[in-house]
């Protein structure tokens, strides 16, 4: 057993490492900035039921006898527990090295890509639960099954011997993981450019032990595969979705000659699922099986959750923040109605300056006449970033491009800037990431919306 301190416990991902690590038998306790915002936050809450102890960030003493201080790359040198720890000659180590350890101790499933990796990490843990393997997970996102029991929902301890990890390349960690199976969904240009991703990833699949499964559909991960019976995507593998059919329901397609259905939204949910179908097939269940257990998938946090239908009007909350996702998520909900009003807070000011250009482009082809771009300001974490953007400039751009894009300023404006535009078919989407309280934010904007 050993003893861990979180500086940011709250994030998404130090939460579900947080949770893991408490419930293998270590002792647990973290702080975060958010609580001296909401000290009842109900991610606090959840925390403290799985036995972790929680402070505000800046009020936490680190007892001497911690064994790691663990930090996500969000934390500054400037935090006070930070400085504690350097004071304390505690050994300070980064999420990704932490999860790496944790990996050491099972056969891993790392599941990597641009896009999609939290919803193939959920999809693949509800086949294999379903199938009797008792698998353990590391998420980017809640389950829904699991948030019915109160749980934040992104980590689970099975007694099987497979862990299924959401591998991030963001800030280069990938490259930290050997694990049994790895899978590379796509690679699309986010935080970083083309260059530098096709490198990190290749140096994942690269060190991939047993079995690499790559999506033959994208361009650029296409080129990193190798020959095997388990690649997807493409009438090329074995694994190819035909008779695909989207509905409000959800997705239908068939499998060699098996039918499957997913009860989720969204076309780029047939490549996770296919992603979810190859890997369980390889550690021996039937498709039939499998096409079973998929019907058993009731989704998760914030990756296109319908939180509502009224009056003919759908409401979705996504987490889309690169011009890939958001991109993805207009399309199906421009299936869903025959007008979108969507909404999107940028998670950072280096994030927003890195993606303009494309993000335009993207909204310049996929944009209907009739749908409409709403821009939040920028979400500020903190810290010591760059401010030479701003959403004022951005919509002003995309204005002169003849985007019909808004300025949403203060972002709870939104829901006013459309109520009196919404009507029946129409679609409203809530994108963005990062910021904990665009949960709450989405809800109170529905609540708005629909209160009379």
């Amino acid at each position: 057993m050993h003893k861990y301190f979180f500086i940011g416990v709250a994030g998404v991902g130090m939460s579900a490492i947080a949770q893991y690590l408490s419930n293998t038998g270590n002792y647990v306790y973290g702080s975060d900035r958010l609580f001296a915002k909401e000290p009842n936050h109900k991610i606090r809450k959840q925390l403290e039921t799985e036995n972790i102890k929680t402070y505000i960030q800046g009020k936490a003493i680190i007892d001497v006898d911690t064994d790691f201080v663990v930090i996500s790359t969000a934390i500054e040198p400037n935090v006070p527990e930070y400085k504690q720890a350097l004071d304390l000659n505690i050994p300070i180590i980064h999420r990704s090295e932490m999860l790496k350890k944790i990996t050491k101790n099972k056969k891993t499933i790392a599941i990597a890509g641009t896009s999609g990796k939290s919803s193939t990490t959920a999809i693949l843990y509800t086949i294999l639960k379903e199938n009797n393997f008792s698998p353990s997970m590391l998420n980017g996102s809640g389950l829904t099954s699991l948030q019915k029991s109160g749980k934040i929902g992104n980590a689970a301890v099975g007694k099987g011997n497979w862990l299924i990890i959401e591998a991030d390349e963001s800030d280069g960690s990938l490259i930290n993981y050997t694990p049994e199976i790895g899978v590379i969904l796509n690679i699309d240009r986010d935080h970083k450019e083309f260059q530098e991703l096709e490198k990190i990833f290749n140096k994942f699949g690269s060190q991939v032990t047993e079995q690499l499964i790559v999506n033959l559909a994208n361009e650029r991960s296409y080129r990193l595969s190798k020959e095997s019976k388990y690649n997807f995507g493409t009438n090329k593998t074995i694994f190819f979705a035909e008779n695909i059919l989207q509905t409000p329901q959800g997705l239908s397609f068939s499998v060699k000659n098996v039918n499957f259905f997913l009860p989720a939204i969204g076309l780029h949910n047939v490549e996770n699922s296919l992603a979810a179908i190859a890997i369980s097939n390889y550690l021996g269940i039937s498709l039939k099986n499998i096409a079973t257990a998929l019907q058993k998938y009731e989704g998760i946090d914030r990756r296109m959750q319908i939180i509502g239908s009224v009056n003919g009007i759908t409401f979705i909350d996504d987490y889309a923040h690169n011009p890939a996702k958001i991109e993805s998520a207009i399309k199906t909900a421009q299936v869903l109605g025959n007008k979108v009003f969507a909404f999107f807070q940028p998670h950072g000011f280096t994030p927003l300056k890195f993606m303009k250009d494309e993000l335009i482009d993207k909204l310049k082809n996929i944009l209907r006449e009739q749908d409409e771009f709403y821009l939040s300001e920028v979400y500020y974490a903190g810290g010591t970033v760059s401010k030479s953007i701003t959403s004022e400039q951005v919509v002003e751009e995309m204005n002169a491009q003849k985007i019909n894009a808004t300025l949403s300023k203060p972002r709870e404006n939104f829901a006013g800037q459309i109520k009196n535009k919404i009507k029946s078919n129409n679609v409203v989407l809530v994108m963005g990431a990062r910021d904990p309280s665009l949960e709450k934010f989405t809800n109170k904007q529905f609540s708005i919306l629909f209160s009379n």
